[in-house]
């Protein structure tokens, strides 16, 4: 059985090329290798841009589309909407119970986006809590990778703690001790012996390998004891970590390579900048944007010499050229043997390549939308039959299921 990986993106307004290289292109491969789960935030869109209700549906099917487009496969991943899901909200509120107000108010992108945002009203509960509910969103799933860049780290920690803190509350039993002694007895005396090291060894000294082997020691034990079942697995490993029965599972952070794309500008590539280029643009569109670009800000006369590193344009050959038009590109700029238009036009080719079958393979979506819906619902009651079973065990261990 393939590890599983979740992440989600929230709608709020068309994907750009930014988007496609900070984390698209990055999900069309992970989806060959892990049980890959996707979802649209769109409760999360709400925790910032809570009046601007007409256009969240809107952006939700175009946002699945542009998935789609860049090479998403329903078959091979799951694509649902996180508001069709009340399990979220459900898991959300439980956890609200027991999470400390200070772990969300420390949470950096916390206060980088009350920052940045400082024209919208972030004074709500909404977003306060959305780090919480994001924790919700992974644990509901029991995804075991998180695939962020490392400005992300922060959630994906908060995850860990929030899972942890939930086990050590509600994952001992009456018959924990028991329980555990009746999963030991299912493996062989050597590996009990072995397990016990490592319990020891984690929890005398916090021996990170020590928790590593022990785990790869339960989850063969999965593949191949008869009779030592999911369950047993799982109390195995609360009993590993000191927390009791890991109802919650504690999920990694999963560090892939990124390739970030700047904006027209320079800056960040972001919507509310207006310097993006949209994943479908019109061709015409895009080359316009690009041959208005700025760049080296000295090189005023087309005889003068510039320097690649004071030019955005140089940021998208770094992206999109190989290495001989990188030379050419560089060389010419600096010896002032090409002008900033020659320069931008291998990128202009580049980034219409690129965005060719994206408009191709959207085309059918688009003139038949009831398709996208289908996709969705689909992926969404593939979803809802893991997050209800998570909230069967949730409930079970809080006494909730009288």
């Amino acid at each position: 059985m393939r590890a599983r990986v979740l992440s989600g993106m929230r709608p709020t307004g068309a994907l750009h090329l930014g988007h496609y290289h900070g984390a698209l292109k990055n999900w069309v491969r992970l989806q060959h290798e892990y049980d890959s789960f996707f979802f649209v935030a769109d409760w999360h869109a709400l925790t910032t841009h809570y009046e601007d209700r007409e256009v969240i549906e809107r952006n939700v099917y175009d946002m699945v589309i542009d998935w789609i487009a860049a090479g998403l496969d329903p078959d091979l991943c799951t694509l649902f909407i996180q508001s069709r899901l009340p399990e979220h909200a459900e898991l959300f509120t439980l956890l609200a119970m027991g999470t400390p107000t200070a772990w969300l108010e420390r949470v950096p992108t916390h206060r980088d986006q009350i920052e940045h945002l400082s024209d919208r009203d972030l004074a709500t509960y909404g977003f306060l809590g959305y780090p919480l509910l994001q924790a919700a969103d992974i644990l509901i799933y029991k995804a075991a990778y998180v695939p962020v860049g490392e400005d992300q780290d922060s959630h994906v920690e908060l995850t860990r703690e929030v899972a942890r803190r939930f086990n050590h509350l509600y994952g001992r039993s009456p018959r924990f001790e028991a329980d555990v002694a009746a999963a030991l007895a299912k493996l062989p005396p050597e590996q009990q012996e072995l397990l016990e090291r490592q319990r020891r060894e984690f929890g005398q000294g916090g021996d990170a390998a020590a928790l590593g082997n022990g785990e790869a020691l339960i989850r063969a034990a999965l593949g191949s004891r008869h009779g030592f079942s999911a369950e047993d697995g799982e109390l195995l490993l609360g009993h590993l970590k000191g927390t009791g029965r890991a109802v919650l599972h504690e999920p990694q952070a999963l560090h892939t390579e990124v390739t970030k794309l700047p904006g027209l500008d320079g800056q960040k590539m972001s919507k509310s900048y207006g310097n993006t280029i949209e994943m479908r643009e019109e061709p015409a569109q895009v080359e316009a944007k690009i041959r208005r670009m700025p760049t080296d800000p000295q090189r005023v006369r087309r005889s003068d010499p510039g320097d690649p590193a004071r030019c955005p344009v140089w940021q998208f050959h770094q992206v999109y050229s190989d290495a001989t038009t990188k030379q050419w590109a560089h060389d010419g700029c600096t010896t002032a043997g090409i002008g900033c238009l020659d320069c931008k036009q291998p990128v202009i080719a580049a980034i219409l390549r690129e965005q060719q079958p994206w408009r191709e393979r959207a085309e059918q979506y688009l003139t038949n939308p009831k398709h996208v819906h289908w996709i969705v619902e689909m992926g969404t009651e593939r979803a809802r039959t893991v997050a209800r079973q998570t909230m069967k065990d949730v409930r079970d261990v809080m006494g909730l299921s009288y």
